[in-house]
C-alpha cells in the first residue's frame, strides 16, 4: 500500500505541477487571444498527454501493485489529492467558497476539465 500511495502522491505531485503552468498560460495568454472556450479545447489534450508519459514514468519509477484494484485506488487517491488542491487553490488564491468552487464543476467547461480529471484517475489503470 505504502507504494501504491506514494505513487499516487507522485503522479498528482507532477500532473498538478503541469497542470498549474499551464493553467497560467491559459489564463494569461491564451483565454485572451482565442476565448475560454478553445483555450480549455486546446489545454485538454496537452494535459491529457502530460498525464499519460507521468502516468507511465510513475508506474515504472515506484513498481506499484499491478492488480487491477491497486492501480485503480493509485488513480483515486491521486483523483482525491487533485480535487482537493483544486479546491484549496479555489478557495486560497481566488477567494471563492467551498460552495461556489463546487458549484464551477455545473459550467460546461468545467465539466470538460472534470472528465480530463477523471481520464486522469483511470490511467494508472491502463497502464501497466
Amino acid at each position: 500500500m505504502q507504494r501504491t500511495f506514494s505513487a499516487a502522491a507522485a503522479y498528482f505531485g507532477l500532473v498538478f505541477s503541469i497542470g498549474f503552468i499551464l493553467g497560467t498560460l491559459r489564463v494569461l495568454w491564451v483565454i485572451p487571444w482565442l476565448g475560454e472556450g478553445p483555450a480549455v479545447a486546446l489545454e485538454l489534450p496537452v494535459i491529457l498527454i502530460g498525464s499519460w508519459l507521468v502516468c507511465g514514468w510513475t508506474m515504472r519509477r515506484f513498481s506499484p501493485d499491478p492488480a487491477l484494484t491497486a492501480r485503480l485506488a493509485l488513480g483515486g487517491i491521486a483523483f482525491a489529492m487533485l480535487m482537493a488542491a483544486e479546491a484549496v487553490l479555489g478557495i486560497v488564491g481566488f477567494g471563492r467558497t467551498l460552495a461556489e468552487h463546487l458549484a464551477s464543476y455545473t459550467r460546461p467547461l468545467a465539466l470538460l476539465g472534470l472528465s480530463g480529471q477523471i481520464a486522469f484517475a483511470l490511467f494508472p489503470a491502463l497502464r501497466r
